[in-house]
C-alpha cells in the first residue's frame, strides 16, 4: 500500500526542518529501523528511520528544501494490499516523477557515517570510501575528515543555500556597507529568532558573584591523580553544584509556561557546547541524583554526541537552567541570554589569581571564578535567585559535599 513520508516534529518548538539528504534511492527497498533521510531542525541533524520494511517509490522533495512539519516529502510502499488515498497535489501512482535524486555512490552509501560528516564530505568532494572512521563499528565522524583531500577529479558539492529571504529584499533594504550578503542557514535563523524573542519577552535580571575555587582545584587534582578512567574538569563540579542547588531549592527549579508556572520534578541541567554547527545545549538528566563521576560520564557522552551532530531533539529539551562555561576563553564575567523554555542561565568565567586580605588583614592569594546568573523575573525574585546562586558558590567552596550526592 502506498504511504506518505512526512517531515517529523522533533521537539515541542520545531515548526520546520531542512531536508539534508536521502539515504535510500528511489526504487530501493529498505528494512525497519534503516535510516531513510536526514532532517535538520534548529538544533540538530536527525536520521529518520523506517517504521517497517518497504520500498521508496517516490521522492517529492529535494535536499536543501526547508519544509514545515507534516509536509509530504515522498512515498513508500509497505507491500500490503490496498491503496492509500493520495494527497490532492500528488501525482497518480503510475505517473513518473520528474525528479531524480542525487544518490551517494554505492560504496559510500554502505559506510556508517554521521549526518554532519556526510554533509561535510559532500561539500568538500571527499570520497568516504577512502576515509577510516574512528567511531563505533568504524562510523565516520566529522573529525575524521580533517586533512583529507577531495577525491581526484571530483568537484566539491556546494552546500544548499537558502537565498529566498535575501532575494526577496528590495535593493533599498540592503545594508549599504560593502561586503557579501548571504542568507542565514535554517538553524541560524531559528536560533536568532528564538533568542531575540527570549530577550524581548523574558524580563532578564542579572546577579554576579565570585567563587573561591582553590578547594575545588585541589580536590580535582587529587581525584585525577588517583585514577585515570574518568578525568574530572571544573565544569563537572559546577554542573554538580547547580544540580545540588536545584534539589535544595525547588522554588528555583521552575519555568514560565502559557498555562502557568511549572515546578519541575527533576534536576535537569543544560550544558552549552560549542560545535561546528554552532552552540548546542544538551540537557543532563536529574543531576542531583548522580555521583560526580556519573555527571562527568554523562557530560562527556553528550559533548561527543553534540560534536558528531547526533543529538536528538529530546536530548536538548527540559530543565530550568543552563550552564554556559566560557572560562577557557579568558573572560572574567559573561551575562548570557536565557534559553527559551528555561528560567535561568549561569555564565561562568575564568579562574583568576588575585590578592585579598585574610582574616588578619594580610594579603592572601585567592583563585576566584566570576559567575553571572541571568534569571527570569516572572518566576524568580532577587532574593530567591541570589539564595540559589549562593548555594552554588557554597557547594564549590566546600566541594567535599559534591562527592556525597
Amino acid at each position: 500500500m502506498r504511504r506518505e513520508l512526512l517531515v517529523p516534529k522533533l521537539g515541542l518548538t520545531m515548526s520546520e526542518g531542512v531536508l539534508l539528504e536521502w539515504m535510500v534511492a528511489e526504487g530501493e527497498s529498505f528494512t525497519a529501523g534503516q535510516s531513510l533521510f536526514v532532517i535538520e531542525s534548529e538544533k540538530a541533524a536527525n536520521e529518520i528511520a523506517a517504521e517497517a520494511d518497504g520500498v521508496l517509490v517516490e521522492i517529492s522533495a529535494q535536499p536543501g528544501a526547508t519544509l514545515p512539519c507534516g509536509a509530504v516529502i515522498g512515498y513508500w510502499d509497505d507491500g500490503q494490499a490496498g491503496q492509500a488515498p493520495q494527497a490532492a497535489d500528488a501525482p497518480p501512482a503510475d505517473t513518473p516523477t520528474t525528479y531524480t535524486p542525487q544518490a551517494a555512490p554505492a560504496a559510500a552509501a554502505r559506510i556508517p557515517v554521521t549526518p554532519l560528516a556526510r554533509r561535510l564530505a559532500a561539500q568538500r568532494g571527499i570520497d568516504l570510501s577512502a576515509v577510516t572512521g574512528s567511531g563505533p563499528r568504524g562510523r565516520i565522524r566529522a573529525r575524521d575528515l580533517e586533512g583529507v583531500a577531495a577525491a581526484s577529479g571530483k568537484p566539491a558539492l556546494q552546500a544548499p543555500r537558502q537565498t529566498a529571504h535575501v532575494g526577496a529584499l528590495p535593493p533599498a533594504a540592503c545594508d549599504p556597507r560593502p561586503g557579501t550578503l548571504s542568507a542565514p542557514a535554517s538553524r541560524e535563523r531559528v536560533i536568532a529568532e528564538k533568542l531575540t524573542a527570549s530577550k524581548q519577552q523574558i524580563p532578564h535580571f542579572y546577579l554576579s558573584v565570585e567563587a573561591e575555587m582553590s578547594a575545588v582545584m585541589a580536590l580535582r587534582q587529587q581525584i585525577n591523580a588517583a585514577q585515570s578512567h574518568q578525568r574530572l574538569t571544573l565544569n563537572h563540579f559546577i554542573l554538580a553544584a547547580v544540580g545540588q542547588a536545584l534539589h535544595a531549592m525547588p522554588l528555583a527549579n521552575r519555568v514560565w509556561t502559557d498555562a502557568g508556572i511549572l515546578t519541575l520534578d527533576r534536576t535537569d541541567v543544560g550544558m552549552a557546547v560549542h560545535t561546528g554547527q554552532g552552540l548546542l545545549v544538551p540537557v543532563l538528566r536529574d543531576v542531583a541524583t548522580l555521583s560526580l563521576g556519573a555527571v562527568a560520564r554523562q557530560a562527556a557522552a553528550m559533548i561527543e554526541r553534540a560534536q558528531q551532530g547526533r543529538l536528538s531533539g529530546d536530548e536538548m529539551q527540559g530543565g530550568s537552567i543552563t550552564v554556559s562555561n566560557a572560562g577557557m576563553h579568558d573572560v572574567t564575567y559573561m551575562a548570557s541570554i536565557i534559553n527559551p523554555g528555561q528560567s535561568m542561565i549561569l555564565g561562568v568565567g575564568s579562574v583568576r589569581e588575585v590578592f585579598r586580605p585574610d582574616a588578619e588583614g594580610r594579603p592572601a592569594i585567592r583563585r576566584e571564578m566570576g559567575m553571572v546568573l541571568s534569571a527570569d523575573h516572572r518566576v524568580l525574585d532577587g532574593v530567591t535567585a541570589l539564595t540559589f546562586l549562593k548555594r552554588v558558590v557554597q557547594a564549590l567552596e566546600q566541594p567535599a559535599g559534591l562527592l556525597a550526592i
